[in-house]
C-alpha cells in the first residue's frame, strides 16, 4: 500500500471556536518563540558582536558593498545578514534586539512557507502542528535569537525548497486567495509556472547572499537524490529552467561582481579560504567527530526529541518495509539527509551548519503527529508518558540534591533551574501524548503542549540567572567602564575570552587590544583577577578599580620613568 499525501480519514473540519483557539495559540507561539526576549542578553560569542559591528559600520558609512570589521574588509560571510541588521539599526536604533531581528523575521518567513507547503500537500492538520512544534524547538528558538548568518541562510534555502517542490510537481496546480476571494494566483504553484521559477531563483539567490555557494550545493543535492529515488529526472530538471537561472543570477551575482571589482582579493579570501579550505581542511580549528551532528539534532529538537526518535524508528521498522514513501516525504528526507551528510563530511563542524536540515525535519515531525500517531497511538502515548515520568523523577532528584545542607547555594539554584526546565519539558510531552487519544476532551489538550515551553520562554531570565553569575557579553563591563570614566582608547584586556572581547569592542565602539607583556604601554589593564604583576620599571597599584557587576578589575599601568 502506498502512502498518500492527504489528511487521515478521521480528520474533521474545525468549529469556528476551535479555529479561533488554534489561531490564537499559533500567533502566541510564533511571537514568543521568535520575537520575545530578543534583547534579553548582550551580544555573545565570537560571531554576534562582529557581525553586528559590520552591520553598524554599513549603516554609518553608507558602504553596503564591502563588509568591514574594525575598518578592514571582512569576507568571511556574504552580506545578507549585514544588510538586514543595518536596515534594522536605521529603523529601530542600535540594540541587541535590532541586531537579532533579521534572524527572527527569517525564521518566521520560513515557518510560514513550510506551513503553506504542509497545507497544500498534507492538509490543514499537519500545517497547524508545524506552526506549533517547529517554532517551539530549541534549535529554532536559539538561532532565531542569534545575530548571525545561520538562520537567514537556512530560512532562505527553506523557502527556495518550498518553491522547488512546486516546480517538480509535488504541489498540485490550484488557485488560492492571497488577499481577497477575487485575487487568485494560479501560477504560484503550477509545476514550472513562471512565478514559481522566479521565486525559486530569487530565494536561492538570497541564500547564496547569506552564506555563499553552499546554497546551490544543498538545494541541488536534495533535488538530485530525490530524482534518483523517484526516477523523476524530467521533473527535477525543471529547476534548471532559464527563468530560474536568470532570477538567481539577477539576485546573487551583482553583489559578488561589485565586491570583487572593489576588492581584488575577495574571491581568494571568500571562495578559497572561507569555503573550500573551511570544508576540506581543519584550518579553522572546528574539528569534531563524524557523529557530531547526531546529538546536535537531538538537542535542537528538544522538547520533541522523543517524538523525533519514535517517528524515525517507526518509519524504518514499520512504514518503509511495507509501503513506499510519497514523493514529498522523499524530498524532505533527501533535503535533510543531504544537509546532514554534506556537513558530516566537512572538516569544519559547528552547530549552526546543520540548521538547514531542521525545517525539513520539522515538517516530517508535524506529519508524524497528524498521520503516524493515528496508526500507532498506544505506543506513542506510552512512550511520551514514560519520558514525562523520567523528567519528573530527574527533576525531583535534582531538587533533593540542591538542598542547602548538601550543596552550596549558587549550584543549588542552578540545579533547581534545570529541574524546572525538565518539569516543563515533561509536562509538554504529557500534553502532547493526548494527540492519539480517541476521547475528544483529551485530544483538545494536545495543542496546549506548547504552553509549558512558552512559560519557560517568559521566565527565561529567572531560570537562566543561576547560570549567568556575570554577564557573558561585554555589555555590562562596557557600561561600568563608562561609569568610571575610563577612556576606551587606553584600555587593554588580559585573559578575556575572545567572544567577550569582541562584544566589548562593539559596545565601546572601538577595537580593544590584548595586553602584551613584552611591549608594555601606559593605560588601564582589565583582568578577571584582583592581582596584577608587571615588569620592573612599571607600576601596577594595589588599589584597583573593582567592576563588581561584571566581575572584572581595572588596573592603571604606569611607567615609573615618566612619573
Amino acid at each position: 500500500m502506498a502512502q498518500t499525501d492527504t489528511e487521515p480519514s478521521n480528520a474533521s473540519p474545525l468549529s469556528p471556536l476551535a479555529r479561533f483557539a488554534w489561531a490564537a495559540l499559533i500567533l502566541t507561539t510564533l511571537y514568543l518563540c521568535y520575537f520575545h526576549n530578543l534583547g534579553v542578553i548582550g551580544l555573545v560569542g565570537p560571531d554576534e558582536p562582529r557581525y553586528a559591528w559590520i552591520a553598524r559600520d554599513m549603516a554609518e558609512s553608507g558602504d553596503w558593498v564591502t563588509p568591514r570589521l574594525y575598518g578592514k574588509p571582512w569576507f568571511e560571510k556574504p552580506p545578507l545578514y549585514y544588510w538586514g541588521a543595518a536596515l534594522s539599526f536605521k529603523l529601530f536604533g542600535v540594540s541587541e534586539a535590532a541586531a537579532r531581528l533579521p534572524s527572527a523575521v527569517c525564521a518566521l518567513l520560513a515557518t510560514l512557507a513550510l506551513a503553506w507547503l504542509a497545507l497544500r500537500i498534507y492538509g490543514p492538520e499537519t500545517a497547524r502542528w508545524l506552526l506549533l512544534l517547529l517554532p517551539s524547538t530549541v534549535g529554532m528558538i536559539g538561532f532565531s535569537h542569534a545575530a548571525a548568518t545561520d538562520m537567514p541562510f537556512a530560512a532562505m534555502l527553506a523557502i527556495a525548497m518550498v518553491f522547488a517542490a512546486g516546480i517538480i510537481g509535488l504541489v498540485e496546480p490550484k488557485g488560492f486567495a492571497l488577499f481577497t476571494p477575487n485575487m487568485i494566483f494560479y501560477t504560484t504553484t503550477r509545476p514550472g509556472g513562471l512565478l514559481s521559477l522566479l521565486l525559486f531563483g530569487f530565494f536561492l539567490g538570497l541564500a547564496t547572499l547569506a552564506k555563499g555557494p553552499v546554497a546551490i550545493i544543498l538545494s541541488g543535492g536534495a533535488v538530485f537524490f530525490w530524482a534518483i529515488f523517484t526516477k523523476r529526472w524530467r521533473d527535477a530538471f525543471r529547476c534548471l529552467h532559464p527563468v530560474a537561472i536568470a532570477s538567481f543570477c539577477a539576485t546573487a551575482l551583482p553583489w559578488y561582481m561589485l565586491c570583487a571589482r572593489r576588492n581584488p582579493d575577495f574571491f581568494r579570501v571568500f571562495i578559497i579560504e572561507h569555503n573550500f579550505k573551511r570544508f576540506l581542511t581543519p584550518e579553522f580549528q572546528h574539528i569534531q567527530p563524524f557523529w557530531y551532528y547526531a546529538p546536535i539534532l537531538l538537542i535542537a529538537f528538544l522538547p520533541w526529541t522523543v517524538v523525533l526518535l519514535w517517528s524515525l524508528l517507526y518509519g524504518l521498522l514499520r512504514v518503509v518495509p511495507t509501503r513506499l514513501p510519497s514523493a514529498t516525504t522523499i524530498l524532505l528526507l533527501t533535503w535533510s539527509g543531504f544537509c546532514l551528510l554534506f556537513f558530516t563530511i566537512s572538516k569544519s563542524k559547528l552547530p549552526g551548519y546543520i540548521l538547514p536540515a531542521v525545517p525539513a525535519i520539522g515538517l516530517l515531525l508535524a506529519r508524524t503527529i497528524s498521520y503516524l500517531v493515528q496508526i500507532e497511538e498506544k505506543t506513542f502515548r506510552w512512550l511520551l508518558l514514560a519520558f514525562s515520568g523520567l523528567c519528573a523523577i530527574a527533576a525531583a532528584l535534582l531538587i533533593a540534591l540542591a538542598h542547602p545542607l548538601h550543596i552550596t547555594k549558587p549550584i543549588g539554584f542552578a540545579m533547581v533551574s534545570v529541574a524546572c526546565a525538565l518539569l516543563l519539558f515533561g509536562l509538554a510531552n504529557l500534553l502532547l501524548a493526548n494527540t492519539g487519544n480517541r476521547a475528544t476532551s483529551f485530544r483538545l489538550a494536545a495543542p496546549l503542549c506548547v504552553l509549558p515551553i512558552l512559560l519557560l520562554l517568559c521566565t527565561f531570565k529567572l531560570v537562566a540567572a543561576p547560570w549567568l553569575t556575570y554577564d557573558p557579553s561585554g555589555k555590562t563591563l562596557a557600561v561600568e567602564l563608562q561609569e568610571h570614566q575610563i577612556p576606551a582608547d587606553r584600555i587593554f584586556v588580559s585573559n578575556m575570552h575572545r567572544g567577550q572581547q569582541f562584544s566589548l569592542n562593539f559596545y565601546l565602539h572601538r577595537e580593544i587590544p590584548t595586553w602584551d607583556p613584552e611591549h608594555l604601554q601606559e593605560g588601564f589593564l582589565l583582568r578577571n583577577s584582583p592581582y596584577c604583576h608587571v615588569a620592573t620599571g612599571w607600576s601596577c597599584p594595589d588599589n584597583s578599580i573593582r567592576l563588581g557587576s561584571s566581575g572584572w578589575f581595572a588596573f592603571e599601568i604606569r611607567n615609573q620613568k615618566t612619573m
